[in-house]
């Protein structure tokens, strides 16, 4: 039978978000991850002009392995071989398919819950974009119906094939072939392992670097870790540890590794737009694309030549990436990152006639090392580094469990009535200890609605709402002069939002 790519995501609520195709469990049938392997590999045929190879790899949580079952029928049955990678990070994945010109797939829900999942596209060259996302959906897929239940699992599930350890064990060799054996000789670092898929290469890859590493709070239930919304529990059990072991930096990566979290020496989660930041200083990069709820300590740190704010997404920071390159100068580098941390890398590095290859996908490891080489090389911490940057603080939540077509209709009626300042001009006209002799009528100065809605005021704050795009979630960023004022205005307004749910 045919059925249309389209057709599948309407019946099935799996669609498309900011990372990839992704849903509940129950929802991502075997039938369902099939068909969309088919349409990715019969995009690929027709736009890459690929081998007929695909090679594939999955996370820790407990679906994990029949989706990837599912893509190993569908390989077979459109005549393409299938290399599985094994349990590995998005970034070694998608490095493998660069390599050797590959079409790639990682399973993976990121840092949502395990009652979900999802499935991560790459094509030979890189993350997909957005006008890829309209090529795969556009396909129609003949297959045989009978290969399914009336639940939509497949009858004979194949066996994957034996793992194909080159992803995994060029991923590891990438840093310390370009930041030396030596990079973090003499620094003790951390590592909060939980379900991360990279867990043991992240110890790995510190260990090769030269650094002590004391790995902790492994678990064999799935965590889901997201580095825009820490969990209290994670930022007790980071304090604590750092309180037990003396270390000069904690590590840590959501589900599958593409990531970061970087804590202080006494357990201090930073943000990942900071840490961005910071590794974009240590690796001399000139040019930087990065979303619109991003700290503007970017701008205000005067590093940078040029600067792109984009939407919020890898696949807006690889376009907006890609707006930044000179081809006639090669000096002129060119790097991405997000609010959840993940560093893309557009251009090739070169450092003592070393070359660290560009890697256009979320890299959890390369900002974090970054870091802590500069720490190594100013004979600093982690606390001094972001003493040098601008005072702007960002803080994020969001109300779960609250439709995304709801949040979205909240948008439109603020922006239709002009509300924003209405609702949150009071909240951004408090006094602030960092202008005493200052006055704010909460009048907003500036609207940018690139990603969501994004209101400057009077004050100088930040507040800016938006609805999630892969969980039924609705997010709230603020950025202010001060931590105290951050956290006091984002409490505050999520006092509002949650008003919204009636």
């Amino acid at each position: 039978m045919s059925v249309a790519m389209q057709d599948v995501m309407k019946q099935s609520g799996v669609a498309f978000g900011t990372s990839g195709a992704r849903g509940l469990v129950s929802a991502m049938t075997d039938r369902v991850c099939y068909v969309y392997a088919r349409s990715f590999i019969k995009y690929c045929e027709a736009s890459y002009k690929c081998e007929h190879t695909i090679a594939i790899a999955g996370d820790l949580r407990p679906s994990t392995e029949r989706i990837l079952k599912s893509l190993v029928q569908a390989g077979a049955d459109a005549n393409w071989k299938v290399i599985y990678c094994g349990r590995i990070p998005s970034p070694a994945i998608a490095m493998y398919g660069i390599d050797k010109h590959l079409p790639t797939i990682m399973v993976t829900g990121s840092h949502i819950p395990a009652d979900r999942n999802g499935i991560k596209f790459n094509h030979p060259n890189g993350e997909i974009t957005k006008a890829d996302e309209q090529g795969i959906v556009s396909q129609s897929v003949d297959f045989d119906e009978a290969l399914f239940d009336d639940k939509g699992m497949l009858k004979a599930a194949p066996e994957l094939p034996a793992v194909e350890a080159e992803a995994e064990a060029n991923y590891c060799k990438r840093y310390p072939d370009f930041f030396g054996s030596d990079a973090l000789h003499g620094l003790t670092i951390g590592v909060y392992q939980h379900s991360a898929v990279g867990r043991d290469i992240v110890v790995k890859v510190l260990e090769s670097l030269g650094a002590t590493v004391k790995p902790f709070g492994r678990s064999d239930v799935f965590v889901p870790v997201d580095t825009e919304a820490i969990r209290k529990e994670d930022e007790e059990l980071a304090r604590e540890f750092t309180h037990k072991d003396y270390v000069d930096a904690v590590f840590s990566t959501d589900g599958d590794s593409d990531r970061p979290l970087l804590a202080d020496d006494v357990g201090m989660w930073l943000r990942g737009d900071v840490l961005g930041i910071l590794a974009a200083q240590s690796l001399g990069i000139k040019r930087i694309a990065t979303p619109v709820s991003c700290n503007t300590s970017l701008e205000k740190s005067g590093s940078f030549e040029k600067i792109c704010r984009t939407r919020i997404g890898s696949p807006y920071v690889i376009a907006g990436m890609e707006s930044l390159v000179d081809a006639n100068d090669k000096s002129l580098t060119v790097a991405g990152y997000e609010a959840n941390g993940g560093f893309l890398l557009e251009t090739d590095l070169t450092l003592d006639g070393r070359t660290l290859k560009a890697l256009p996908t979320r890299d959890a490891l390369l900002p974090m090392i970054a870091v802590m080489v500069m720490v190594r090389k100013e004979r600093m911490c982690v606390v001094d580094l972001l003493r040098k940057l601008p005072k702007r603080f960002t803080v994020s939540d969001r109300l779960k469990e609250f439709p995304t077509e709801k949040s979205k209709a909240k948008l439109a009626e603020i922006r239709e009535k002009n509300l924003g300042e209405k609702l949150f001009g009071a909240l951004a006209a408090k006094p602030s200890k960092f202008a005493k002799d200052k006055t704010f009528q909460g009048k907003m100065v500036s609207l940018n609605e690139v990603d969501g809605y994004r209101m400057e005021f009077d004050s100088g704050d930040i507040i800016h709402l938006r609805p999630s795009g892969n969980a039924p979630e609705f997010r709230c960023y603020v950025e202010t002069e001060g931590k105290e004022r951050s956290a006091e205005l984002l409490a505050d307004c999520l006092k509002i939002m949650e008003g919204w749910r009636k």
